[in-house]
Order: structure tokens, then C-alpha cells, then sequence
């Protein structure tokens, strides 16, 4: 690739600034999490506290002017379009949370052993997507709105990004979404190009990254090189030998990939932040405070709070923006978006509280973890609980 256009450093010398209070889960690559209270602390993420997920060195792009994206494959292409040929097209802001797969791993580490990148509970982040909807750059190659098939064969669009990845042996990460999805303007898939208002940040996706609202954070794929329209679904490692859903029987012995299809939308979840796993408390008040989302656009219709260890129940409030009612599904909410919740409690002695959400379609959070246990632990869903000890003098590790 010519010096000067977007490509992915086989090395990590030109990585760049990150915010100091992040956990650091993986130095090379870099993969962090901001600590529990500052995720919840607003409903937007800022972008330094945004989770960082990456699977090589950070890619680099010297001047803007050399940058092209390239639509082709099955479709009126090849095209090259410039950022401002992408700019030039209507802007969307679309407000979505993004999550990894791997979120809460390192709690479903504790039941049995899995691979993967350890990541508490702040795996996420929730920002405000400025850019181009997918559905409408396709449109300039020939693929219409709510096209489900090309003439030629085409049934799915593929991200390709410039970075190196180990695992496609130093090959791009790539990854696809069905055709049908990205040419929906509704989906609200995007090409974006800012992140609260701001030029994305290298380690979010600069120049231009996919956004694919609801969907595992996997098929929202950084660093866009071009985008193909493609038949089958893409065949790169992060769609066909990971983040797929297994049940517990299977172990690295027996595993066949090709008998599940690829992650795409995950389910219900929450998890409390205003505490941490075990946390020493005065008997009183106590916030209990979270976020709580499911995929697809479903909404949170409760989020159900005990703090008798699951005997009984009740409701804390949700809330997306200041003075404006929560209401699953409805058109001041934001459908792609975490809620975060609240409620006071009591607190007398040692307790166990959990937090679990129900979504708009009614699923909820299974109880424990062992029933969802996979060797890659992903989408770790169980009831959330953390642990309170009372205490007259407030400890350290608070």
C-alpha cells in the first residue's frame, strides 16, 4: 500500500495516547476497560473511557487525501469513494451501544476455564455515531434499498479493515453482515466517521469504521479498507472459528465450527457498577446503579433488583436522558441503546444483590452461568451479583 494511505503497522511502536484509568486487560494488542463508576458515570461514553478491543497494532493514516474506501464485489463496481464522496452523502446521528462478545468473561472463567481476552463488566460503551448510512453509499453501485439479492448473486456485505490480525496470519480483519440488513435504512447501519461529534479517534475506527447497531461489537469493523458484496458469508477467522455460541458439552476436543453460524445480535444483559464484585459498605443507603440492554433494538422493559441473594424482587428505575421517561420501544427512547438503572436500598448486614434485566420481547437473564458456559466465553448473560460485607470502617479496596 502507498506510503501515506490507510495500512496496518506490523509493529506497535506508533500506538496511540490512552487515558490512564482504564484497566488494561492486553498490552499487544491493546485491549482495555474503564473501571466500573466512570462507565455509569453518563449515558453517553466519553471517548477516552470507550472500551478498546483490538486484534493487532493500530493502523495508520499520514494524509486524509490518500484515503479511498472501495465498494465492490457482486454489485455495479468496483467504486472508490473519498471521505468527502462518503461526506457528501446525508448524515445520520445514530445513538448505539457497542459491546464485546467476550464481556463478563472473566466471570465465566471462575465456573470452568475458556480462551479469550479477560474482560469484567465494562466491555461497553454507548456513543453518538455521526456518518453515511450503508444503505444509501450501496445505493451508488446499484444495490437498491431492502435488496436482499443481487442480479449477480450477492447476499451479504463484507467489512474488510487494513489491520494485521495473528489470527488471519497477518491478514485484514473481516467481517459480514446479511445484505438484507445493510441495505435497510431502518437497520441504521452506518459508515462512520465521528464519534460524539467528534473525528474518530485511531483507536475507534479513523478514518471510517462500520457501525452495525445490535449486533456483537465483532461485526462493527474498524480501519475500512472496502466493503465487497458477496454470496456466502465471510469466510475470515472472526466469523467462521469464533464468537460462535456453543453449548457446554463442547470443549476444544470436539469442536466442529461449522456447525453454528456466526454471533450477530446478543441477548439480554446487565451488571451493577456502582459496586465492585466484593465490596465492604456501612449498614444504610446503598446505590445499586447499572446498565442493562439486549440486541436487536429490543428495549428493557424492567430491570429487577433483589438484595436477598434472589429470593425476592423488585424494580429500579431506567432512565436513557435527563427528563425524559424511559419507555421500551417508544420514539423518545433510544432503540439501540443501553439504560442504565438505579435504586436505594437498605443494606443491614452481608448481603448478596443481583441485578437482571427483561427485555421487550420478554427474554431474561439466565440464573447462573454454568447453564451458558462456552469454551470461548462469550456472551456471559447470568444473573449479575455482587457481594456486600458491612463493616463499621470503610476498607481500602472500596
Amino acid at each position: 500500500m502507498a506510503q501515506g494511505a490507510l495500512r496496518g503497522p506490523s509493529d506497535y511502536s506508533r500506538e496511540p495516547p490512552r487515558h490512564p484509568s482504564l484497566r488494561i486487560n492486553a498490552k499487544e494488542p491493546f485491549n482495555a476497560e474503564p473501571v466500573r463508576r466512570d462507565l455509569v458515570a453518563s449515558y453517553i461514553t466519553p471517548v477516552d473511557l470507550f472500551f478498546k478491543r483490538n486484534h493487532g497494532p493500530i493502523p495508520i493514516l499520514d494524509d486524509i487525501d490518500s484515503y479511498f474506501l472501495t465498494i465492490g464485489g457482486l454489485a455495479d463496481g468496483p467504486r472508490r469513494l473519498s471521505l468527502d464522496d462518503i461526506r457528501k452523502l446525508p448524515k445520520y446521528n445514530v445513538t448505539a451501544t457497542l459491546q464485546c462478545a467476550g464481556n463478563r468473561r472473566t466471570e465465566m472463567s471462575k465456573s470452568r476455564k475458556v480462551r479469550g481476552v479477560g474482560w469484567d463488566v465494562c466491555a461497553l460503551g454507548n456513543a453518538t455515531w455521526g456518518g453515511a448510512k450503508l444503505s444509501d453509499v450501496l445505493q451508488l453501485v446499484g444495490v437498491p434499498y431492502h435488496t436482499e439479492i443481487t442480479p449477480s448473486g450477492g447476499k451479504h456485505a463484507e467489512f474488510i479493515s487494513v489491520d494485521q490480525c495473528p489470527e488471519e496470519k497477518g491478514g485484514p480483519y473481516k467481517a459480514s453482515i446479511p445484505l438484507g440488513q445493510a441495505t435497510n435504512p431502518a437497520a441504521d447501519v452506518l459508515l462512520a466517521y465521528e464519534m460524539n461529534g467528534e473525528v474518530l479517534k485511531r483507536d475507534h475506527g479513523y478514518p471510517l469504521r462500520g457501525i452495525v447497531p445490535g449486533c456483537i461489537g465483532a461485526r462493527s469493523v474498524k480501519w475500512l479498507d472496502r466493503i465487497d458484496i458477496i454470496e456466502e458469508e465471510s469466510q475470515g477467522f472472526f466469523m467462521q472459528k469464533d464468537y460462535k455460541m456453543f453449548p457446554p458439552s463442547v470443549d476444544w476436543d470436539n469442536i466442529v465450527w461449522s456447525t453454528r453460524k456466526p454471533q450477530m445480535d446478543y441477548p439480554v444483559q446487565s451488571a451493577i457498577c456502582s459496586l465492585e464484585d466484593t465490596s465492604a459498605i456501612k449498614p444504610g443507603q446503598v446505590t445499586v446503579a447499572g446498565y442493562a440492554l439486549s440486541g436487536g433494538g429490543r428495549g428493557i422493559e424492567r430491570v429487577d433488583i433483589s438484595i436477598d441473594g434472589g429470593k425476592s424482587w423488585f424494580g429500579a428505575e431506567r432512565f436513557q436522558k435527563e427528563g425524559i421517561p424511559y419507555v421500551a420501544g417508544d420514539i423518545t427512547s433510544d432503540k439501540w441503546a443501553w439504560v442504565l438503572f438505579k435504586a436505594i436500598v437498605d443494606v443491614k448486614g452481608d448481603t448478596e444483590i443481583v441485578a437482571k434485566a427483561v427485555d421487550s420481547s420478554a427474554n431474561v437473564q439466565p440464573e447462573s452461568v454454568e447453564s451458558i458456559w462456552n469454551l470461548r466465553g462469550i456472551l456471559n448473560t447470568c444473573w449479575h451479583r455482587v457481594h456486600l460485607l458491612a463493616t463499621t470502617k470503610l476498607r481500602s479496596f472500596m
